[in-house]
């Protein structure tokens, strides 16, 4: 089992933050626009645990030279489940620099968009700092 799996499935937030290079690119499933950087990625990724239930990977797949994962997951948000995947790229140090979410079916997208939504102001401040 691939490292950046145990640890989400640990709950070991920490563990997460310290596999994201520093300028680390995250692609959401509901924003236009990729977020850059480390403390935003991992300020979207604790609300993203804030904001899923039943969370869990049902498979992971792999890239022979272990530069490139798919990691399949499922869960609930707001009553409506939720089928994922996590598409993630190594960089020569191990870390992730590339990391886009996509997720269906379109009506579970539209209440993790309202559910991420209402966790803007938290994700802005913990960005922030303040």
């Amino acid at each position: 089992m691939h490292s950046f799996r145990e640890a989400v499935e640990a709950n070991d937030l920490e563990a997460v933050e310290a596999l994201l290079a520093d300028d680390v690119v995250f692609t959401s499933p509901v924003v236009f626009k990729p977020y850059q950087g480390k403390a935003v990625t991992a300020a979207i990724l604790r609300a993203v645990v804030r904001v899923f239930e039943d969370f869990h990977y049902v498979r992971e797949i792999g890239n022979p030279d272990g530069r490139d994962h798919a990691f399949v997951f499922a869960a609930t948000v707001a009553g409506k489940q939720i089928q994922g995947c996590d598409f993630l790229h190594f960089d020569d140090e191990g870390k992730i620099d590339d990391f886009t979410v996509m997720v269906r079916p379109l009506s579970a997208a539209q209440a993790l968009a309202q559910e991420m939504g209402a966790q803007f102001e938290r994700i802005a401040q913990e960005t922030s700092g303040k």
